[in-house]
């Protein structure tokens, strides 16, 4: 697995980039996770005694890639919270799907039912199920796969993942929502791409993007 790494950062803020396979913070497994690592790089960089302060806005799934936006102070993370909450982050992702949309673009709307036991969310009509919306548009089409992006207007758990297995077109390596195979690696193909947000201290523009690191298959 790749190391992280740091995209964007001042004394407040910290943009990383996790590689698939990665958590992001601790789980029954045990196993290393963004934040520790986050919490050893900043104060190995900072010379600060013992681990730094790494307070958690957000989450990304583990067999996601792409950005993280974490808080190297607590002023900092109570304002990302807020601004998550209310909707002032545009997201944007890619990802790799099986198969090719019947339309180059448009808008999903489902309701999704998430599954504590499982870990797993669902197409649902129960009553506590959430309304999920995203948006997505076709960037290049394969034999077999295509490549999105997505836009997100909700932020529902596995929301991309859940939305795509249900127009038929699970995430390439997504065993869990539907797709034929797995990846060679730990991870599916999906990506955080991009984040747009208003500084929480400064309130100056913040746009962060990355390279997704994979491809639509020959």
């Amino acid at each position: 697995m790749q190391e992280p790494r740091v995209l964007w950062e001042d004394n407040h803020l910290l943009i990383v980039f996790k590689p698939a396979g990665l958590l992001v913070q601790g789980d029954e497994t045990g196993d290393p996770t963004l934040l520790h690592w986050a919490a050893a790089d900043v104060a190995r960089r900072f010379n600060k005694p013992g681990k730094a302060f790494i307070g958690l806005p957000h989450r990304l799934d583990r067999p996601t890639s792409g950005i993280v936006v974490l808080c190297k102070t607590s002023k900092s993370l109570a304002r990302m919270n807020a601004l998550f909450a209310d909707r002032g982050i545009k997201k944007t992702y890619q990802c790799i799907v099986e198969g090719h949309p019947a339309e180059s673009s448009g808008r999903l709307e489902h309701k999704l039912w998430r599954d504590t036991v499982k870990k797993k969310s669902f197409v649902s009509t129960r009553k506590d199920a959430q309304l999920a919306v995203l948006n997505y548009s076709l960037i290049a089409a394969g034999d077999r796969y295509s490549r999105l992006e997505v836009d997100l207007e909700t932020g529902r758990h596995h929301q991309i993942r859940c939305q795509m297995q249900a127009i038929g077109h699970p995430i390439k390596g997504d065993l869990k929502y539907g797709a034929k195979r797995p990846n060679t690696d730990a991870g599916i193909d999906l990506c955080a791409q991009r984040i747009q947000f208003a500084h929480p201290i400064s309130n100056n523009p913040i746009d962060v993007s990355v390279e997704p690191g994979f491809s639509i298959p020959i």
